[in-house]
Order: structure tokens, then C-alpha cells, then sequence
């Protein structure tokens, strides 16, 4: 970096780059890892649901929360599809992060035996 030009261009293009990332095209899923998602396996279960997307070369956006206030029911993940409704499942292990990835982010199946919410966002 020479001149305040050359900086203030970089600065325009950072700009221009993050207002145009949009995340309403991309499936994402959101882990909670507040103290008691990660006391139930959360950090596991991240770590699978990483690794199958990964495996499978998806593009998806995967994100972490704090305490998502059903602490009886974690880990958490809450799936949201492009303009679909979220869907939390309760319960995760990592044996089934595979099927919900399969089923439901995949195929656009909701995986109704784990699943225990529906938010419209």
C-alpha cells in the first residue's frame, strides 16, 4: 500500500464484497454451544457434521450459537434451506448427522423423528 487512493479502492472492494455475500441461498446450520449443548456432545457432533460436508463438497454455511434454551433436548442444530422454514433438531449425535445431512439437506426431507421445532424466519 502507497497512497490513501490504493487504500481507499481496497476498502471500497472489501465493502462491495461483504454487501454482496447473502446467506439466503445457501442451506445453513447452526450449532448450539452454549455450555450445556457442548456438556451433551455438541463439539462432536460439529465435528461430524463438518467432516460429512466436507466429504460431500457442500456448500454450506455453518454457524455456532450460545445457549439455544432447551437444554434438555441438546446438542441443537437448527437447518434453515433457502426459503424454507428452520427446523431444530434435538438429541444430535453424530451417527445421525449423516442422516439429516443426507435427508434433509440433500433430499429436502425433514428428518421428523429428530426434529422438535419449526420457526418460520
Amino acid at each position: 500500500m502507497k497512497s490513501l487512493d490504493e487504500l481507499k479502492k481496497l476498502r471500497n472492494k472489501s465493502l462491495h464484497s461483504i454487501q454482496t455475500r447473502s446467506t439466503d441461498n445457501k442451506p445453513q446450520i447452526i450449532i448450539g454451544m452454549g455450555t450445556c449443548g457442548i456438556a451433551a456432545g455438541a463439539r462432536k457432533v460439529l465435528n461430524s457434521i463438518m467432516e460429512e460436508i466436507n466429504e460431500k463438497e457442500l456448500d454450506i454455511i455453518i454457524t455456532q450459537t450460545g445457549c439455544i434454551g432447551m437444554c434438555e433436548k441438546e446438542p441443537l442444530i437448527d437447518v434453515k434451506m433457502p426459503n424454507e422454514p428452520s427446523i431444530t433438531y434435538g438429541h444430535v449425535t453424530s451417527e445421525n448427522v449423516k442422516k439429516i445431512i443426507s435427508e434433509h439437506v440433500i433430499n429436502g426431507n425433514i428428518v421428523e423423528s429428530l426434529a422438535i421445532a419449526k420457526r418460520e424466519s
